[in-house]
């Protein structure tokens, strides 16, 4: 299980690749939220997502050798963008496994950093990927299921801490368990007292399901207007550390999803992709137990879309 040091050595290896994201107060949420709203800025990371900082910390850690094979990962998106976006800074061969369903413009983005591109369903995504590792002698740079890639994703965690306000909860986008498996560990670690709230889509609610059983559940793959967050099991590695240090699990539909992205846009003043919105639709279900005068930091964990993701908000109201 990785613990609060890991995650420290992480910042430091990935520090020259990634920017500190800034962490501001939304206000004019505060009347639909229910809370004092602040928001973590990983839209603005580097490749427009927290996944840069998981992927760079294992890609880092590889040998001369396994760098000179070259490097494979299955992503619907934003994962493959920055093992991509990696390997063409560092000058390694990647090849991305991408399902079917992912947007047309990540897609792009991807093969925009020079990777190479195969394509399968969501089901056989990681088959596929561990295939084609073995065949050609790559080494897998895994979505969530790794502790390099959950320690990276914890330095936002860190980062949350170095700010030093005194939040009562934390919302984190849960799909794998690398981002939340990651922020958990590192802000329990330091001592945070508050509550870390991991927020999944209604449709896919794999670690509420999980947690219920007490150990990893797959579920039938569904699919929701949460492109990002489609993982049908949490990862085993990342269950274990979510199972510690998670509080609780919220789960959100796809209509207030997208509710929250138009008012996150509107509102907020944050273009952020719909699965980043999702901790913003569980404060408008109002199925957690923050108060008036509560401190919540949205983890927004993504700014990845299109103009046609956009065109569906026009008819939304909130």
């Amino acid at each position: 299980m990785i613990s609060i040091n890991n995650i420290y050595q992480a910042r430091e290896k990935i520090k020259p690749f990634i920017v500190k994201t800034p962490l501001v107060r939304l206000q004019n949420l505060d009347e639909y939220a229910g809370c004092e709203v602040y928001a973590k800025l990983e839209n603005m990371q580097n490749t427009k997502a927290f996944k840069l900082r998981g992927a760079m910390n294992k890609i880092l850690s590889l040998t001369d050798d396994e760098k000179t094979a070259g490097i494979i990962c299955s992503s619907s998106g934003n994962h493959g963008q920055a093992v991509s976006f990696a390997s063409k800074l560092l000058g390694i061969k990647a090849t991305i496994v991408i399902p079917e369903t992912a947007p047309e413009f990540k897609v792009e983005a991807i093969r925009q950093h020079g990777a190479e591109t195969e394509f399968c369903t969501v089901d056989d995504r990681f088959i596929i990927t561990e295939q084609l590792a073995e065949k050609h002698g790559y080494t897998i740079v895994p979505p969530f299921e790794d502790d390099l890639v959950m320690a990276g994703q914890g330095t936002v965690g860190l980062e949350i801490m170095d700010e030093d306000i005194p939040f009562d909860h934390v919302f984190v986008p849960a799909s794998g368990g690398g981002l939340i498996g990651g922020v958990s560990t590192a802000m329990k670690e330091s001592g945070f007292k508050g509550k870390i709230i991991g927020v999944e889509p209604e449709k896919l609610p794999r670690y509420t399901k999980s947690l219920e059983a007490g150990e990893p559940v797959q579920l039938e793959s569904q699919k929701t207007i949460a492109d990002a967050l489609v993982v049908n099991r949490p990862g085993h590695l990342n269950f274990e550390v979510v199972q510690k240090h998670v509080d609780k699990f919220l789960n959100v539909s796809d209509e207030t999803m997208l509710k929250a992205q138009k008012m996150m846009l509107m509102e907020g003043k944050i273009l952020a992709e719909v699965s980043s919105c999702i901790g913003l639709g569980a404060l408008l279900d109002k199925k957690s137990d923050v108060k008036k005068d509560d401190k919540v930091c949205l983890v927004v964990s993504g700014g990845n879309l299109g103009f046609d993701q956009l065109e569906l908000l026009e008819d939304i109201e909130y």
